[in-house]
């Protein structure tokens, strides 16, 4: 259970939610928070003094005052008017992920609504009524306002909801589902549609998976190290020691691991050759950048989680109702960016060490792209192509999105942070990076095959071990594309990195 107490998400709480249906409850102590600022809105709304949201419109309109017989009006118009979202529909944990943020930032209660509107967002979620959100049409500052629209739309009924993969109409889903759809009061309605949600929602899977993903690029690192007669003398403690970034310590230790007890290596200790290619030796540094663009971006979203995006907020203690911009996702979207241009990094250094795999201009002692009977079989030759596909796409999800700015509303929001496409693309990095990581481990497992009898280190063999259990070695050309997905799904369900660590433990 996730208690929403007013107090601040972790990314795990909302990986759980999103991706495991874990079920949310609203604290006796945020209801009260709650309660206390709906009763000082439903003071001001009394009022005739211009409060913007409640007794104005909003926008450039914020000048207009709304007569108190249209206030509720005006909230129901917002979330209809607002609804404009376009694309693909979001995948149903980032909706689930984005309503969860949503019910937590109001319930930290300093948004005015009632504490029946944060109870219908957890109903839904504990029902599984799930909002179709279009992925498209947020400028990331007064929130992520289309997005959200379509989110408040499910709950007062309108729109449409997912089940089972199909669309049905939504006061149809929450009929199912026996939940009452929402009849907004005053401000109800802006509270809904204004906040980061989907740029944190969205950001926070994204970390997630690129914690994981960093990890696991070790892994495929190490296999393809040894697999190509390389040397672990670069992870000595004592370089690393000298420049002590906390993501390239943290991969130098994982390597040395990773590593430890390979014959592979101890063959070849007294060879000549004196260093070996970037993309092995340099693997704590490049990696390492990659961890530090995920602790930045992770920093931020923790905050984030802690957050109260709306505007405007209501301090009832204070007898105060303030006008600002913590709506505005500029720092999220620096976040993801850095995040997507890590990604990049990692999945770039990746594509190398897989093109050495393959490639017999710059590898002679293994066959030539990884088949026994090359020529009439082309083996993984077709897959370098495929990394380098993704590798050179993933730069284009590398370029920032967050230094754009395209003014709204008649100039009133004239710098926007467009950081709803950091977070779009930062999604879109982890899935490209991830297949990168995929195919090399495919790779390097297949080139581990030709070192045999020498065994490679206890975590690389225990890798190798994973992948073998699921894809079997390629002797003769077949369909590669099983192959892939095959490596993907190892990847996606953490089977690899399971099995390293039941023999290693924990990886950093």
């Amino acid at each position: 259970m996730v208690d929403l107490d007013g107090g601040p998400l972790t990314l795990e709480a909302v990986e759980a939610v999103a991706r495991r249906g874990e079920p949310v409850a609203l604290a006796a102590a945020a209801e009260r928070a709650l309660a206390d600022g709906r009763a000082f809105v439903d003071l001001l709304a009394a009022g005739a003094e211009p409060i913007y949201g409640i007794t104005t419109g909003v926008g450039k309109l914020k000048d207009v005052v709304i007569p108190p017989s249209e206030r509720a009006d005006l909230q129901r118009n917002l979330v209809l008017s607002h609804a404009g979202g376009v694309g693909a529909p979001l995948p149903e944990a980032d909706v689930r992920a984005i309503m969860l943020l949503l019910a937590a930032s109001l319930a930290r209660g300093a948004s005015g609504v009632r504490p029946v509107v944060v109870e219908t967002v957890i109903a839904c979620l504990n029902r599984r009524v799930h909002p179709v959100v279009p992925e498209q049409g947020s400028v990331g500052a007064s929130g992520d306002l289309a997005p959200l629209a379509h989110v408040a739309l499910c709950l007062v009924g309108e729109g449409n909801a997912s089940e089972g993969g199909r669309r049905i109409p939504a006061a149809e889903a929450l009929a199912r589902a026996g939940v009452k759809p929402l009849v907004l009061e005053t401000k109800e309605g802006l509270a809904l549609l204004n906040g980061t949600h989907l740029m944190a929602a969205l950001g926070a899977l994204a970390v997630l998976d690129a914690q994981h993903l960093a990890r696991l690029a070790d892994v495929a690192g190490a296999m393809s190290l040894e697999a190509l007669m390389g040397s672990n003398a670069a992870f000595d403690a004592r370089i690393h020691a000298l420049r002590p970034h906390p993501g390239q310590l943290a991969v130098a230790t994982n390597l040395r691991r990773l590593t430890a007890e390979s014959a592979i290596i101890a063959s070849h200790r007294d060879c000549t050759r004196v260093q070996d290619a970037y993309s092995l030796r340099c693997m704590p540094q490049v990696h390492g950048s990659t961890r530090e663009a995920v602790t930045f971006a992770r920093s931020v979203l923790e905050r984030e989680l802690a957050s109260v995006s709306d505007n405007p907020l209501v301090f009832p203690a204070d007898g105060t109702v303030l006008s600002g911009g913590n709506f505005h996702g500029e720092v999220l979207g620096l976040a993801l960016d850095t995040l997507a241009l890590g990604l990049g990094q990692l999945a770039g250094i990746g594509e190398r060490r897989i093109d050495r795999l393959v490639n017999p201009l710059t590898n002679e002692a293994l066959p030539p792209f990884l088949s026994p009977h090359g020529g009439v079989h082309s083996g993984y030759m077709i897959a370098q192509y495929i990394a380098a596909a993704l590798a050179a796409e993933l730069r284009t999800q590398a370029v920032p999105a967050s230094v754009e700015s395209i003014p709204t509303s008649g100039l009133q929001e004239d710098y926007n942070s467009m950081a709803a496409g950091s977070a779009l693309k930062a999604r879109r990095a982890v899935g490209l990076a991830r297949q990168v990581v995929a195919i090399e481990l495919l790779l390097a497992a297949q080139a581990l095959d030709f070192r045999a009898p020498l065994a490679p280190g206890r975590g690389s063999a225990a890798a190798r071990q994973a992948v073998r259990r699921r894809i079997p070695p390629l002797d003769r050309d077949r369909y590669l594309k099983a192959d892939l997905d095959a490596a993907l799904g190892l990847c996606e369900d953490g089977s690899v990195l399971d099995a390293v660590e039941a023999e290693i433990g924990p990886l950093e």
